[in-house]
């Protein structure tokens, strides 16, 4: 038995009822005959449900199938829900809350009232499935679907060229090749070879050669586009040659690039005159790259007096320049300076205008792309030109002067006479690369005056007089960009060099920061702050400026240097021992920067990393006195003295009018005991410095210590006469008025005692001052004995007052015996050994 569904009011009951439809009112008998059955078959209480009194006098349309009694609740997809509206029917009884089922009496659908609409199958919230078509399993169908993946496989395959990843672009192409190719099987197996797209298959092969060159797998390329070419029912693909000379031309097969060029070149129809100019390029720059000057002249020549260009101008300028023909190169730069910029008047983008409309026009089109390209074009003729003119200036004439003037000359008669200045800038600075200082200056004062080029003017001969040490020249020429109403960041930072070379560096420092006002980049603007701020003393600051350095100019070795060694003016020498240390990967040769390293160790106590960095310096650098130094020392500590003697010797002959280092390779010999030789060195460097005090005291001791008394003392008079020589000079020139006191003719002689510490600022280790305490000891000891020798062999008590001392140091201390036992303390005091305790 089929269960009948309960339809429910979709607005209150209460809300007046729609006038009853002419089909509801023109009811059959067979309709009345089944309501009538259906109301004796419905419980009272239900049938009262929701009825007004307008309801029970029409007629109703009753459903044909059974009618089942409402029980309150919805069922499972019918979307109703139990209603608790209530209303008393006429005769006041009570409604039950049912409602009752809902017959035709209005039109299905409609409301009077603004709500939704009567949906009593809930089709309304249900989402309308899409219509699902027939699928077509045809070969066609099948054949369409894959030719669409192919060409999505394509573009994906060109998108990832885009985008700079080649090996994902090839694998796209490949992939596509393959469907490709079946593709056709899949034509041929079905009878439809006649229905192939002959016009796919070009774009795959096209697409994969093209990706192979990307890849730089040209033979794989060469081997696409061949089979390309080779189909004749490829329209145009006489112009894959052009790509297949190109790929010549990268591998170095320059006559197969000439080759296949000339066979596109014969295909190529006489309308594509564009198309043939460029080929013809093409083998011209080919036949550069094999330096057969001739046929490159006649390709060029052809273009320019077809379709003539800059480059190509520039080009047959360059040719006729390595064939040194100076009429070529005047017939060529004249045909490069015939040819037209074809570029409209730049007054049209200036926005000062008459009338406000003209304004707003030229501020609208002043950034747009037609005037970039016009740009461009204007900056490339401007090369082209100013390249050709300093290729052809040093040969057209017998002399450079003369062959700028004629080139001068030339750009001033055409249309590109604004030229004319800059190329007489260039001639200034190739006077300057010469070294003709006088010449490039006359020229850059001959434009002094010029309004145009003054500022640039001022520059580079502010730049000149810097170079030759005219501060003050350069200085004056500088200041000239203060009147100029933009002055460039180049000027500002030559403004700013002067002021720094004459120590105003308030004033630099001011100029610096204005040039980087100007541009934000400039590198030599930067790098000078930087050093104008340490020599203030702001170590951080100036670090901070070469910190801002990136890419490639944070590794140029003078910027890596600076950081540096502000890290090691502040104190971190840790870290400055690291960029030293990057430092050597950029200049692994460079000496001074083994030496910082070894001074560094040195300062941290590190001897040994020390002395192997400056080993190195020395490696590098054999005639750097100051490392000479630090080895001899570091050996003499070490007590190895054969060692020291050998850079002390070196030293000895690169100054060899310096005694100090003829007085330490003599007391090496004399350390080592060879006696006789350091005497003999001390008397030549008697004889060689007559003057040297030093040398003196050791000939005194060195005699008396070998028992030459006579000789001791012949010196020790010479000493107490040069000593009261030195004591009246400089009474003399403490008298003079107004004159300071020197010792010009004694100081660069008598000063030349020796400390095994470095004298260029490196700070004392404690075992140096530890030596010193030891050295003063053993002189003292020494004076006594002296004293005590002296007066027994005769000389005199005068010995002593000689003030010696040994400019290697100390001697090495020996064990001490039985001799010394009186200066210590005892422990066993007067105690008698056993002889249990005697050796064997």
């Amino acid at each position: 038995m089929s269960s009948v569904e309960i339809l429910s009011l979709s607005k209150p009951v209460d809300s007046p009822e729609p006038p009853v439809s002419d089909i509801m009112a023109s009811e059959t008998n067979k309709t009345l005959k089944m309501k009538k059955e259906l109301r004796l078959s419905t419980p009272k209480s239900i049938m009262h449900i929701g009825a007004s009194t307008e309801f029970q006098r029409q007629p109703s349309a009753i459903p044909k199938t059974p009618y089942k009694p409402n029980t309150g609740y919805s069922r499972s997809g019918t979307g109703f829900k139990p209603t608790t509206n209530f209303k008393k029917p006429q005769s006041g009884k009570p409604i039950d809350h049912v409602n009752r089922p809902m017959t035709a009496v209005r039109g299905a659908g409609y409301t009077s009232s603004g709500k939704k609409p009567f949906d009593p199958l809930n089709h309304g919230t249900m989402e309308t499935p899409p219509l699902e078509l027939q699928k077509d399993d045809s070969p066609e169908e099948k054949m369409k679907q894959q030719e669409s993946k192919i060409m999505k496989l394509v573009e994906e395959s060109c998108t990832s060229q885009c985008e700079r990843d080649f090996k994902k672009a090839l694998s796209k192409a490949k992939e596509a090749s393959y469907k490709e190719r079946g593709l056709i099987k899949m034509q041929e197996q079905n009878g439809l070879g006649d229905h192939h797209n002959i016009d796919l298959t070009y774009v795959v092969l096209f697409n994969l050669g093209n990706q192979y060159a990307a890849n730089e797998l040209y033979v794989e390329a060469l081997n696409t586009f061949q089979t390309i070419t080779k189909n004749r029912m490829f329209s145009n693909a006489y112009r894959l040659k052009i790509n297949m000379g190109n790929l010549y031309v990268k591998q170095g097969h320059f006559q197969m690039a000439v080759k296949m060029y000339r066979m596109a070149l014969d295909q190529v129809p006489s309308t594509q005159k564009n198309l043939r100019i460029k080929v013809m390029h093409n083998i011209a720059m080919v036949f550069i790259r094999m330096g057969q000057w001739e046929e490159a002249v006649n390709s060029l020549e052809f273009i320019m007096s077809e379709q003539a260009c800059h480059r190509a101008g520039l080009h047959l300028v360059t040719c006729c320049r390595a064939l040194e023909d100076r009429d070529r190169m005047r017939t060529a730069f004249s045909l490069l300076l015939s040819v037209p910029l074809d570029i409209d008047d730049e007054d049209k983008y200036n926005v000062e205008q008459d009338s406000p409309e003209d304004a707003l026009l030229a501020l609208s089109i002043q950034d747009d792309d037609l005037h970039k390209y016009e740009q461009s074009r204007k900056k490339d003729a401007e090369y082209c030109i100013l390249m050709a003119a300093k290729l052809i200036a040093l040969f057209v004439e017998d002399t450079l002067n003369e062959g700028y003037d004629w080139c001068v000359s030339a750009m001033k008669n055409s249309e590109y006479a604004h030229l004319a200045f800059d190329l007489e800038i260039s001639k200034a600075i190739m006077f300057l690369r010469r070294n003709q200082l006088g010449d490039a200056i006359e020229t850059l004062k001959a434009f002094e005056k010029d309004s145009d080029i003054a500022v640039n003017v001022a520059t580079n001969l502010s730049f000149i007089y810097h170079l030759q040490g005219d501060y003050d020249t350069a200085l004056r020429y500088s200041e000239s960009i203060e009147e100029s109403k933009q002055p460039t960041a180049e000027a500002l930072v030559n403004y700013g060099a002067c002021l720094l070379a004459k120590g105003l560096l308030d004033k630099s420092l001011e100029c610096f920061q204005r040039a980087l006002d100007i541009e934000a980049n400039h590198f030599e603007a930067l790098y000078n702050l930087g050093l104008c701020l340490k020599r203030q003393g702001h170590y951080m600051e100036a670090l901070s400026c070469f910190q801002k350095f990136s890419g490639g100019l944070a590794l140029l070795p003078n910027v890596v240097y600076q950081v540096a060694n502000l890290l090691e003016l502040i104190g971190d020498n840790e870290a400055a021992a690291d960029t030293y240390q990057q430092l050597l990967g950029l200049v692994p040769t460079d000496s001074k920067v083994f030496q910082k390293l070894g001074e560094i160790f040195d300062q941290e106590g590190d001897k040994q990393q020390a002395h192997h960095y400056h080993v190195d310096a020395f490696r590098y650098y054999p005639a750097n006195l100051s490392v000479i130094e630090w080895l001899g020392s570091y050996y003499i500590e070490m007590q190895v003295v054969e060692k020291a003697l050998a850079y002390f010797e070196k030293a000895a002959l690169m100054q060899p009018g310096e005694p100090k280092w003829n007085l330490m390779v003599a007391a090496c010999h004399r350390r080592s005991g060879n006696m006789h030789r350091a005497l003999t060195l001390y008397q030549d460097i008697r004889q060689q410095f007559p003057e040297n005090q030093e040398c003196l005291r050791f000939l005194v001791k060195l005699c008396s210590d070998l028992g030459m008394v006579r000789e001791a003392q012949d010196h020790l008079m010479e000493l107490k006469k040069l000593e009261k020589t030195k004591e009246v000079r400089e009474r003399v020139n403490s008298s003079r008025p107004g004159s300071k006191r020197s010792n010009s003719g004694l100081s660069s002689r008598a000063g030349s005692g020796f400390s095994p510490v470095p004298e260029h600022g490196t700070t004392k280790s404690p075992s140096a001052t530890s030596n010193g305490r030891l050295l003063r000891s053993v002189r003292s000891m020494r004076g006594q004995n002296s004293a005590s020798s002296s007066s027994d062999s005769g000389i005199g008590q005068n010995v002593t007052d000689v003030n010696y001392s040994d400019p290697l140091g100390p001697l090495p201390v020996r064990p001490r015996t039985g001799a010394g036992k009186s200066l210590h303390f005892d422990e066993f005091g007067n105690e008698e050994f056993g002889d249990d305790l005697l050796p064997e």
